[in-house]
């Protein structure tokens, strides 16, 4: 990787910043004023791909917060409805599938993606993101759903918190479940080094679901997966950028997810950011996002604050720390505590 300039791209790797960099995940959405306005004429996948639309909702954040990176505005479903997945983002539920994928022909129907002719929408948007966002050395992050969690909307057919169905199929069909894991993989690569060559200067996996395994089942029904999935984002002729691994309910899962592949580990609020990043190995080795309860932002200014600067007085100062939510921004959070959040952390400094 190149020597970049923007602080966020120099903390992914572990290099040394004038201030510690914050960006949030959903920072793009649901608790501006201005992405409701354009919510109320236009559906969830109608933004998405409508590259001017897009440019605009993802640069919302940025212009009004000030944060270091943005994410291109997605959802982690979106490969999927590219291959042809009939999904609905129903209010209040997530994403609906009509039809379940259960057998080895629901899976035969499922298609590769092809980036040339699947991903014209997003290469656009990501072409225009990189030439606005230019001036201001402001970092673009693409992003993807992790197969685990693309297979649990796929085998359910919706949210779910037991995953009944989805563990049934690894634990008594192991056969398919391996295969349905293989070619979510191959789809989320394909869809991830498109968005590299089109622009994106980092890339996270989202496994927003992973926190439903444990470790055994993580290492042998998830972890081979994954390494294909992160060794997979490396290919001759593909800028190297870096990948960002991040997880909910993962503190007993932080090693295997640092086995499998990412410069940097994103971290939710269920571990203290310190002892986490003392387990993958510091910031010798690893680079640390997090991880700030997104709760958090619906209490008062003076509590936001204590709880920031618990976790950065856990990062220490030291290279490689990128602060963040340990989830996305709740609909309910301030806009204005959240830009004085990012002010707050670019002015800390460790005494």
């Amino acid at each position: 990787m190149n020597t970049p300039t923007n602080r966020f791209l120099r903390a992914c790797q572990r290099l040394p910043v004038d201030h510690t960099p914050v960006w949030f995940m959903r920072q793009a959405g649901r608790s501006l004023p201005e992405f409701r306005a354009i919510r109320q004429r236009h559906s969830f996948f109608e933004v998405a791909n409508t590259p001017e639309l897009c440019v605009e909702v993802t640069l919302q954040p940025v212009r009004r917060l000030g944060v270091d990176a943005a994410i291109l505005f997605s959802d982690i479903m979106a490969p999927l409805v590219a291959v042809g997945v009939d999904v609905t983002l129903v209010e209040g539920v997530g994403p609906t599938l009509a039809r379940p994928l259960r057998t080895r022909d629901d899976l035969a129907a499922l298609r590769p993606l092809d980036p040339d002719s699947d991903m014209l929408p997003v290469c656009e948007t990501l072409g225009m993101l990189r030439a606005e966002l230019a001036a201001s050395d402001t970092a673009l992050i693409g992003f993807v759903g992790a197969p685990f969690t693309l297979a649990g909307y796929l085998v359910e057919g919706k949210p779910s918190r037991d995953f009944i169905q989805t563990k049934r199929m690894m634990f008594d069909a192991p056969d398919l479940w391996d295969d349905l894991m293989r070619r979510l993989t191959e789809i989320v690569v394909s869809f991830a080094r498109g968005q590299i060559a089109a622009g994106a200067q980092a890339i996270q996996v989202f496994d927003s679901w992973i926190g439903a395994l444990g470790p055994r089942e993580y290492a042998r029904y998830v972890q081979p997966h994954m390494r294909r999935l992160f060794d997979g984002l490396r290919a001759p002729g593909l800028p190297e950028v870096p990948r960002i691994h991040f997880g909910t309910g993962t503190a007993a899962l932080l090693e295997l997810m640092a086995e499998a592949g990412g410069e940097v580990i994103g971290l939710d609020w269920r571990v203290n950011l310190d002892e986490a990043w003392a387990r993958l190995g510091g910031p010798e080795r690893v680079a640390i996002q997090g991880n700030l309860d997104p709760v958090t932002l619906d209490a008062s200014w003076e509590t936001i604050q204590r709880e920031a600067e618990i976790i950065l007085r856990q990062a220490n100062g030291q290279p490689g720390h990128i602060f963040n939510l340990g989830h996305g921004v709740l609909p309910s959070a301030d806009p204005d505590n959240l830009a004085r959040l990012v002010r707050f952390v670019h002015d800390f400094r460790v005494e």
